[in-house]
């Protein structure tokens, strides 16, 4: 049998941690894993990509473990009642080819996509940063709510979202979570009235088009900026003036990825970039003055969905801490006997037998 998480089954494990210390918990396997880059076989997502949105299939290995998500981005399936990003993923034994894990990555992909923003913001961020803006109010928000409240220590948190219905489900969802008690959340106008006086300012807009979120006007010296909305081809949300200020320093997942789908896809092929497993394993500086401009150009990277599915699987085979076995692949008294051992066994199917898992 294979180790199958499900939404509920996800909903469960969350809730029991708690949403905010699963996401700083995330945050530190997804950081002891960028610190074992060299291990990683990696390569940049293989995206199918349509008018009206994109599927991908994202794949990573250290050699041990091999892991892939399925992740679709359809911006325009909110006006059908449908989710923008749906995700599942599967974690596998090398050594045998023998999955161990299916699980749901709905929802484990926003968790991991605000770790991975609230980790990066922990090195380029000053420290004294405790105010927000967060730009794009939806399926998101509430994530990068959470995590930059826990791993940053933000308290003003200055939303807004060209649909006012959104930053309202925003303001409701987190005066509903008690962790968040000390968090002011500040419903604004417009992004250039959100970003006025932001230490961070976090873009998560939905559309697929090259928008304009952030304008140079918005920004000020020793300002972070996380973008998480530009993440493929034609697909950003930076003004291109923003990437030529002097004074900036930009941080990316994996930069042939990133060259390909982040803000930098505007810039030429030389534009400097430092990669974010570089700044963890020390091998280069984050921030270099308070008064500096960084920009972590957030993609998204198979290796952050590696570490979420290697951590589910710790926490359902250590812990027991929630799901369930899936029948996915056949358990045989003659693994050279497939058709005896289901089509032509009793009823059509195979006998159930535990096989150990690595």
């Amino acid at each position: 049998m294979v180790n199958y998480i499900g939404v509920g089954d996800a909903r469960r494990i969350v809730n029991e941690v708690g949403p905010a210390v699963f996401i700083a918990r995330l945050a530190g396997e997804i950081a002891a894993d960028f610190r074992r880059w060299p291990e990683f076989e990696k390569s940049s997502r293989l995206a199918s990509h349509s008018l009206v949105g994109v599927i991908e299939l994202m794949p990573a290995t250290d050699g041990r473990l091999y892991s892939f998500k399925y992740v679709n981005g359809h911006p325009k399936n909110t006006a059908k009642g449908l989710l923008t990003v749906t995700a599942f993923g599967v974690l596998a034994d090398v050594d045998t080819g023998y999955p161990l894990l299916v699980s749901e990555l709905t929802v484990m992909t926003a968790l991991r996509t605000a770790a991975t923003s609230a980790l990066a913001a922990q090195k380029l961020a000053r420290p004294d940063s405790r105010v927000m803006a967060l730009i794009g109010n939806g399926a998101q928000s509430e994530f990068q709510a959470m995590a930059f409240h826990r791993m940053c220590g933000i308290r003003d948190l200055r939303v807004y979202d060209v649909d006012p219905q959104a930053t309202a489900k925003l303001v409701r969802n987190l005066a509903a979570m008690p962790e968040l008690a000390d968090l002011r959340v500040v419903p604004t106008h417009s992004a250039a009235e959100a970003c006025a006086g932001a230490d961070i300012v976090t873009t998560v807009t939905a559309d697929k088009c090259n928008a304009v979120v952030l304008t140079p006007s918005m920004i000020a010296p020793g300002m972070h900026i996380n973008g998480v909305g530009g993440d493929c081809p034609g697909k950003t949300e930076l003004h291109a003036d923003i990437l030529r200020l002097p004074d900036l320093r930009v941080v990316v997942e994996f930069e042939p990825q990133s060259r390909i789908e982040g803000e930098i896809q505007q810039m030429p092929a030389d534009y400097p970039v430092i990669e974010l497993a570089q700044i963890l394993r020390g091998e280069a500086l984050a921030r270099r003055s308070d008064s500096e401009i960084t920009l972590f150009d957030s993609v998204g990277f198979a290796l952050e969905d590696y570490a979420t599915l290697r951590y589910l699987h710790a926490l359902v085979t250590q812990q027991r801490l929630g799901g369930r076995d899936l029948d996915l692949v056949p358990v045989l008294d003659d693994p050279k006997d497939l058709f005896g051992g289901t089509l032509a066994g009793p009823r059509g199917v195979a006998r159930p037998r535990k096989r150990k898992t690595a």
